[in-house]
């Protein structure tokens, strides 16, 4: 029965029949199983041929994941130095992430075609995220987060600056904490983030040291060949913005 269960017949069962190609090397050394290639997929993301998305099975229901790169959006003025810049990662899943320095139009979009999302399942888009120590403008006026597919489009408001990282400050230097305890409690003081009454999306920390803030959530009902297209914009205050750090977007399955 053991046997059975491990077999590559009952496996492929769960792992989709439509894989994209990977990026080269992605799965070296080649699982050597159905069992092991789900196993790899669901444990960790492995880069597209692109090298600009990323994709991993959810283990419960080995639907199709994927994680868009700052590289892979469009980000208004992202290759204009005077308002963003390019920054390298380290130990991160891609390996630069586009740095907000000054803008009063902040204009974000992603898309991904629908025939690549697995098919009968609910997604939810999350904006990967953290913000610069030296920050302003993310608090007020809140972003505009929205997701659609076909005709049907969700909206909501959002606020990046909703996070208090207070629990960050035990990770801090000893002579770099001070000043930064000094720094960080004045903006508390000073930030307006909404109440939960407010009914405002605010942003979860991760475990693997980003922000996510959920975005929307849509369903692929059919796979029909349509666009998903996920955005998160301020563009009708004026204020300026800078800090934000945008590592990408991630569309997962959701229970």
């Amino acid at each position: 029965m053991a046997h059975a269960a491990d077999s590559d017949a009952v496996w492929s069962c769960f792992l989709p029949s439509d894989l994209p190609p990977l990026a080269y090397g992605e799965l070296d050394p080649a699982p050597p199983s159905k069992k092991a290639l789900f196993t790899r997929l669901s444990d960790s993301p492995v880069l597209l041929a692109d090298g600009l998305v990323s994709m991993w099975l959810d283990r419960e229901s080995g639907a199709k994941c994927f994680m868009l790169s700052a590289r892979a959006l469009y980000i208004v003025w992202v290759d204009t130095p005077q308002y963003w810049r390019w920054i390298s990662l380290t130990n991160s899943r891609f390996a630069e992430a586009a740095k907000l320095r000054d803008v009063c139009w902040l204009e974000i979009r992603g898309k991904m075609h629908s025939q690549m999302l697995s098919q009968n399942t609910k997604y939810a888009a999350y904006m990967v995220f953290k913000i610069h120590d030296e920050h302003y403008g993310l608090d007020f006026p809140l972003q505009e987060a929205a997701v659609s597919i076909g005709v049907n489009r969700s909206s909501r408001q959002a606020c990046l600056l909703g996070y208090d990282n207070a629990d960050d400050e035990e990770e801090m230097p000893e002579n770099y904490r001070s000043i930064m305890l000094r720094i960080r409690r004045f903006r508390r003081s000073t930030r307006r983030v909404p109440p939960p009454e407010a009914h405002v999306q605010l942003p979860q920390k991760r475990a693997d040291g980003w922000m996510e803030l959920e975005m929307g959530e849509f369903c692929n009902e059919g796979g029909d060949d349509g666009e998903v297209s996920i955005s998160l914009t301020e563009t009708r205050g004026g204020n300026w913005k800078k800090g934000l750090i945008v590592h990408g977007i991630e569309i997962r399955a959701k229970k």
